[in-house]
């Protein structure tokens, strides 16, 4: 019970975190998006010790765990273009997957650094 508390109370807090750098890039007129840059804040925070990893490992473990999830309504929403899936439909879908293939190859390229960086280190 103690763990769920925990959990929900990191939740909250990371959603707090990210109303409060979405607003802050809204007010500075930012023109990059509120999420990357709350996501590379965050990252800075960790890996300088300013905040500790335990203040937002199970609430962070738990929204990764649920990521499937938070994809449903974008693609429900997608229902509403039905007519813009009939004209672009092979466009949007060759953005997706070239996009999807971009993330993924980063992504891989990234851990494969900062697994040799880890490596080095010990």
């Amino acid at each position: 019970m103690k763990k769920l508390a925990l959990g929900l109370l990191q939740v909250a807090g990371l959603m707090v975190f990210s109303l409060l750098i979405n607003a802050l890039t809204s007010f500075l007129h930012i023109p990059i998006p509120g999420s990357i840059i709350g996501m590379a804040l965050l990252f800075l925070l960790l890996e300088s010790g300013i905040l500790s990893l335990n203040w937002v490992e199970i609430g962070a473990t738990w929204l990764l765990a649920e990521l499937l999830l938070f994809f449903i309504p974008s693609a429900i929403g997608v229902m509403n273009y039905s007519s813009l899936m009939e004209t672009s439909g092979l466009q949007v879908l060759a953005v997706v997957l070239i996009g999807t293939f971009a993330v993924m190859a980063c992504s891989g390229l990234l851990t494969g650094a900062i697994y040799k960086v880890k490596e080095r280190r010990s």
